[in-house]
């Protein structure tokens, strides 16, 4: 297993997905997205790492994860599996998927 790793040198695709909830459907867009992960979404070519945070007031649900390539994770969207997954997710919420390269990383 890989872990994440936010550095401006990482070889890696980051895609930041925000779902936006009502906050009575928050847990179970966790579920969803978790139970994807682990059960198909990770096991695909190009996978390296996803992270899903809840926020707090309920209504955000956000997924940052990690591919080897744009191409592996526009692959991952593509295939037929895991959109079925998708689709479950995008039934209990709106996202905004967008890919983002790391500029500036800081620690204490």
């Amino acid at each position: 297993m890989t872990p994440t790793t936010i550095s401006t040198d990482a070889d890696v695709a980051t895609l930041i997905n925000v779902f936006t909830v009502a906050p009575e459907k928050q847990q179970a867009l966790v579920k969803v997205l978790t139970t994807a992960t682990e059960e198909v979404i990770g096991h695909r070519p190009g996978y390296v790492s996803a992270n899903i945070h809840a926020s707090t007031d309920g209504t955000r649900v956000v997924n940052y994860a990690q591919w080897t390539s744009a191409e592996a994770l526009q692959a991952m969207f593509a295939d037929p599996e895991c959109q079925e997954h998708m689709s479950a997710a995008l039934a209990l919420a709106e996202c905004e998927p967008h890919l983002y390269t790391v500029e500036s990383v800081h620690h204490a």
